[in-house]
């Protein structure tokens, strides 16, 4: 009897077209979860990622993240006779993710409508700058300019200096998340309400992240206002903020809630202020967050990290410090919540990767192996899925297609 997979993904087929951040962040998540994803490269160099920041060995770090347990094969789809191996591909695929310009497929016959000819119950979800539609669909976007767009640039920063971005690609992450979520919602419409059919699943990078700009847009609408850039502090959200303590390092505090910025005050000392009128909610706390935070950190100044956050722990108030990347690896929470994995890779050795996200108590996600070389799956997955011979394969690779 035939073991059956514990993975929550299992038996879902999906092909990667994309390059770089948004669409292949997408597969990676459903990959770790058990969907077989066959991600497609350029015959030469592959995905631009491979060369992306700290590289070893002639690839980069973190490619080895973004494309783990994906399998890697070359087509050119450029050429008539490689859209002809992708529709045949095409057929036995569950999810199509692609994050080219609107109208790449389209120009090269294997757009969406070509595409669910071929297979009706095909979910193609497309990632890119600006959306399908619309007066911008043409202009090249990345998700900086989506994050700058999308209005999380403006308000983030400090209000003197010019807007800074997030650390990250926050932009092309939220697109991610938001494709799969797509993704995931079609799949169970086709299979689960019988509709059987597939469907377009749209993502533009400003709308992701401008669907999670909280209540800027009715503020603005009913009331004219314009959120600014603030630094650290939450305005409205009464005491939240950074604070200064005596070793020079910082420590986040949030006690907007009632109760805890009662407990807030009895730690530092500052009881009567739990019972003062002003401070008993948050509206009233908000009108005075400059005065509640100067004697905040005054009290925090005296102490170093360490006795904060142990004195604050111990109260049950929400803090912490602001961890690098070292101070992540060192974390006994991380370490113990399976967090930072080694991960085997030919020639460089093990590489610490980020663990698994959600955890999931029947179903849990795996990494299996790391992003792989350029097409070290080609000729499996022609032979497999499409049953050609050796000898077609060689003939592609010769015409420069694979």
């Amino acid at each position: 009897m035939k073991k059956m997979s514990n993975k929550a993904l299992s038996g879902l087929k999906v092909l990667e077209l994309g390059q770089l951040i948004a669409g292949p962040f997408a597969s990676k998540l459903l990959a770790e979860f058990g969907a077989d994803v066959i991600k497609i490269e350029p015959p030469t160099k592959g995905d631009p990622l491979r060369t992306w920041r700290v590289i070893e060995d002639e690839t980069s770090l973190w490619w080895y993240v973004q494309s783990r347990n994906k399998k890697s094969i070359t087509l050119d789809l450029k050429k008539e006779e490689g859209q002809k191996v992708l529709r045949a591909l095409v057929k036995e695929i569950d999810i199509l993710i692609e994050n080219f310009r609107p109208g790449t497929l389209e120009k090269w016959g294997i757009g969406y409508e070509e595409l669910k000819k071929i297979n009706p119950r095909l979910v193609m979800v497309r990632v890119s700058g600006y959306g399908q539609d619309g007066p911008y669909k043409d202009k090249p976007g990345f998700g900086s300019i989506g994050e700058a767009m999308g209005g999380l640039r403006f308000i983030t920063g400090y209000p003197d200096l010019p807007p800074v971005r997030v650390g990250i690609s926050i932009g092309d992450s939220l697109s991610a998340l938001y494709a799969v979520i797509g993704a995931l919602m079609a799949v169970y419409h086709r299979d689960v309400t019988h509709s059987k059919e597939g469907q377009v699943i749209d993502v533009a990078l400003y709308e992701s992240v401008f669907s999670l700009m909280e209540s800027i847009l009715p503020e603005y609408g009913r009331n004219g206002v314009i959120r600014e850039r603030t630094g650290s502090t939450l305005p409205g959200i009464t005491p939240s903020n950074t604070y200064l303590c005596s070793d020079g390092k910082y420590i986040v505090i949030g006690a907007n809630g009632d109760t805890i910025f009662k407990r807030l005050m009895k730690t530092i000392g500052r009881e009567e202020l739990s019972k003062d009128s002003r401070f008993e909610n948050n509206i009233g706390r908000s009108k005075h967050a400059k005065y509640l935070d100067q004697l905040i950190e005054a009290w925090t100044s005296q102490h170093p990290l360490l006795v904060v956050k142990e004195l604050l722990d111990e109260a049950g108030v929400p803090a912490g410090s602001i961890y690098s990347i070292e101070d992540i690896v060192n974390d006994p929470h991380y370490q113990n919540r399976n967090m930072i994995q080694e991960v085997p890779i030919d020639g460089i050795g093990t590489l610490k990767m980020p663990g698994i996200v959600p955890k999931m108590s029947k179903t849990p996600g795996e990494i299996k192996w790391a992003g792989p070389n350029l097409g070290s799956h080609t000729e499996d997955v022609l032979m497999s899925e499409l049953s050609l011979t050796k000898e077609q394969i060689a003939k592609l690779r010769e015409k420069g297609i694979i």
